[in-house]
C-alpha cells in the first residue's frame, strides 16, 4: 500500500469549498481561523498513523497563547480522528454542525488514530499491528518526536495528553516515555502533563466494583451480586496468576454475567440499556471467540453507521491523502485482537513513575460509567505508592459548577501537588459528550486557565 501524496493547497481549497467544510492548509504559518493539517506518519516498517490538528480559535488569544491538547480514544481501536472529534470535543460534531462546547476555543486540538490500524492508520502487512503497551508507546514516540520537528510553533506551548478509557491506559505508557524522551532531549516540547479519562488503568479493581456498584443502585439483587462477584473472583485468580488471555476472556465472561442480570444495563451509562443483539446472535458469537463479543461491545459503538458514512466519505474526500485501500475502521477489528495479551494487565506503576517524575497527572470519572466505574477508580489509586498519596487523600473534595450562575453542582474536585481527581456527575463514561460544558471548564482548570 503507497501512501498519496498531499494534493496541492489550491486543488485542496477547491474540493473543501465544494464540501462545505473547513480549509485544511498543510503548510505550516500563523493560524486563521479555522486552520488544520493533517499527514501520516510511518512509525516502523508497514505502520502508517494519521493524525489531525485543529489550531485554537479563541477571538482574543492567538494559538501559541493556548496550550495544545492530544487526544486519544479508547478500544483499543477507536479514533480520535472520528469519535473524540466529531462526537465529543472537535469543532464539528458529526452532522458538521458547530459545536458550542468544543476545545477548541481554550486549546489547539490534535487527534492521533492509534495503535496502528485504528481509524485512518493502516498496517500493509498483519504482524505490524501492536499487541503490547511498549509497542504502543514506541510508535507514539516516532509520531510526535516527528510533528515538533515539522511544526516548531508547538515545542514551547504547553502540551497536555487527554484520553477516554483504553487511550487512559495508552496515555499513561505514553506520557512516561515522552517525560524521559523530553529528558534525554530526542523530542524538544513543552510536557506539561496527562489526564486519564474513565481510563483502564487497573481492569481488574473495574471488574471487581461491578457487583457493588450495581447493587447500590439497585440494579443487582442478591442472587445477582453474588453471581457477578464470583465472575470478578474468577477474573482477579487470572490475573494473578498472570494469565492474562485467560483473563480478557473470563472478563467477557463477567460482562455477560452482568447483562443477563441487569437485563441488559449499558456499560457506559447505568441509567440506560444497551442495544440488544439477538440472544441466538450474542451465544454464537461468544461460542466462537470472547474477543467478538467484547470487540462489538467496546469498538463497534464508537463507529457507529452514521459516523462511519461520514468518515468515509465527505471526510476521507476532504483530506485527500488516505490510500485506497484503507477504509475508516476498516483494521480495527485486528487491532483490539493483537492487543488482547494486554487488556489486563494493570498500569498503576506507571502512574506511580508519572507522579514520582513530577509529570501533571489528571483523573476524572464519570459518575454513570460502569465499564471503568468511579469505585473502581478510586480503589486503584489508594494502592499508588506515590509519597503524596496520603496528603491527597486526608483532603476534603470541592465542589465545582461548571455555569457560576447556578447552584448545581457538576462535579466534585481533589488536588495535591502533581495528582488531581475529578468526579463528574451526570456522565457516563464518555463525559465530553454527556457534559460538554463541564468537560470544557474541567480542560481549563487541568490546564490552568481557569
Amino acid at each position: 500500500m503507497e501512501l498519496a501524496p498531499r494534493p496541492s493547497s489550491v486543488l485542496r481549497l477547491l474540493l473543501l469549498l465544494l464540501l462545505g467544510l473547513s480549509t485544511g492548509a498543510v503548510t505550516a504559518r500563523p493560524a486563521e481561523e479555522g486552520k488544520e493539517v493533517w499527514d501520516y506518519v510511518t512509525v516502523r516498517k508497514d505502520a502508517h498513523m494519521f493524525w489531525w490538528l485543529y489550531y485554537a480559535t479563541n477571538p482574543c488569544k492567538n494559538f501559541s497563547e493556548l496550550p495544545l491538547v492530544m487526544w486519544l480514544q479508547g478500544g483499543p481501536g477507536g479514533s480520535s480522528t472520528g469519535f473524540g472529534n466529531f462526537e465529543e470535543i472537535g469543532p464539528l460534531d458529526s452532522d458538521l454542525k458547530p459545536r458550542r462546547s468544543t476545545w477548541l476555543q481554550s486549546a489547539s486540538l490534535l487527534f492521533v488514530d492509534n495503535p496502528v490500524g485504528t481509524g485512518f492508520s493502516c498496517v500493509n502487512k498483519s504482524d505490524a499491528y501492536a499487541k503490547d503497551l511498549a509497542t504502543v508507546a514506541s510508535d507514539m514516540m516516532v509520531l510526535l518526536r516527528t510533528f515538533f520537528c515539522r511544526h516548531e510553533e508547538f515545542q514551547t506551548i504547553p502540551f497536555y495528553i487527554f484520553s477516554e478509557s483504553y487511550g487512559g491506559k495508552m496515555a499513561a505508557g505514553i506520557g512516561l516515555e515522552l517525560y524521559k524522551a523530553v529528558q534525554q532531549g530526542t523530542i524538544r516540547c513543552n510536557f506539561a502533563g496527562v489526564a486519564l479519562g474513565d481510563s483502564w488503568i487497573s481492569p481488574v479493581d473495574s471488574v471487581l466494583s461491578w457487583g457493588p456498584f450495581l447493587y447500590s443502585v439497585s440494579l443487582l439483587d442478591d442472587q445477582g451480586l453474588a453471581e457477578v462477584s464470583q465472575a470478578a473472583e474468577d477474573v482477579l485468580d487470572a490475573v494473578n496468576k498472570g494469565l492474562f488471555k485467560e483473563a480478557t476472556q473470563l472478563w467477557g465472561k463477567a460482562e455477560m454475567v452482568v447483562e443477563q442480570n441487569t437485563d441488559g444495563v449499558n456499560f457506559y451509562n447505568v441509567l440506560t440499556k444497551s442495544a440488544r443483539m439477538s440472544a441466538v446472535k450474542s451465544s454464537l458469537e461468544f461460542t466462537q471467540s470472547p474477543l467478538v463479543h467484547l470487540y462489538q461491545r467496546h469498538v463497534r459503538h464508537l463507529q457507529q453507521d452514521a459516523l462511519s458514512q461520514l468518515m468515509n466519505g465527505p471526510i476521507r474526500k476532504k483530506l485527500k491523502i488516505i490510500p485506497e485501500d484503507c477504509s475508516w475502521g476498516g483494521q480495527s477489528a485486528s487491532v483490539f485482537q493483537n492487543m488482547e495479551g494486554d487488556f489486563m494487565k494493570p498500569v498503576i506503576s506507571i502512574v506511580d513513575e508519572l507522579l514520582e517524575a513530577g509529570v501533571n497527572v489528571t483523573i476524572y470519572n464519570g459518575q454513570l460509567d460502569l465499564i471503568v466505574d468511579t469505585i473502581g477508580q478510586e480503589a486503584w489509586v489508594r494502592k499508588l505508592k506515590w509519597t503524596g498519596l496520603p496528603e491527597f487523600s486526608q483532603l476534603k473534595w470541592k465542589a465545582v459548577y461548571s455555569d457560576p450562575k447556578s447552584s448545581e453542582t457538576s462535579a466534585f474536585i481533589k488536588s495535591y501537588k502533581n495528582l488531581a481527581f475529578y468526579w463528574i456527575l451526570r456522565a457516563g463514561h464518555m463525559v465530553p459528550s454527556d457534559q460538554g460544558d463541564m468537560a470544557l471548564k474541567m480542560m481549563r482548570m487541568v490546564t490552568q486557565q481557569e
